[in-house]
């Protein structure tokens, strides 16, 4: 008997239809596909109710961690973050996690906390985007006033995403600051 899993993915106004999945793992990460879809259409409920499906059948990190996504638009950061340490229990090499962690830390008003998140990210193996570790640090040494920090961090985004123009953005208005400094530091030293 042939099992068939019919869901409405909001995406096309149809019903999807597969095939059953052979194991329990493959249906959760479909899960996590679908809840990623629903994420993408803004329907967070359903998307987090996909997710949540996702990590009853078969707990991976990506579940786990977008499913913390999801829950920091309700603002809890806290859980958000309890998510993702699981995330990390289950795939160390999963960098999203680390990253978010970061940056709900940094929302918390944490900055020092959320510099070692952020450099864990770089680290990880498996990490698609890879370039949000360097720009968040660079937002974030930006607001501390570390301007050579965020000028390093800026163009490794550039490294890994040539034709980010934020990046490339701030690299310019940091050079004129930099600059700036420097001369001002010329002139003190004169004096």
């Amino acid at each position: 008997m042939k099992e068939v899993l019919q869901l409405d993915t909001g995406l096309t106004g149809s019903v999807l239809e597969e095939p059953s999945l052979p194991d329990n793992e493959q249906r959760a990460r479909r899960l996590v596909d679908l809840g990623s879809a629903y994420v993408l259409k803004n329907k967070l409920t359903e998307a987090r109710d996909f997710f949540e499906r996702s990590l009853e059948i078969y707990p991976t990190a990506d579940a786990y961690t977008y499913l913390g996504w999801v829950m920091t638009y309700h603002g809890c950061y806290i859980e958000a973050i309890e998510l993702c340490t699981k995330a990390i229990e289950l795939d160390p090499e999963f960098g999203n996690p680390y990253n978010d962690i970061g940056v709900y830390l940094m929302r918390l008003k944490k900055s020092k906390a959320a510099i070692e998140w952020f450099e864990k990210a770089k680290k990880a193996k498996r990490y698609e985007p890879r370039h949000f570790p360097y720009l968040n640090l660079g937002i974030l040494y930006l607001k501390m006033g570390r301007l050579s920090r965020a000028y390093e961090e800026f163009s490794q985004v550039l490294v890994h995403e040539p034709d980010h123009e934020e990046a490339k953005k701030q690299i310019q208005e940091l050079e004129v600051l930099l600059n700036f400094q420097e001369s001002l530091s010329k002139e003190a030293a004169k004096n």
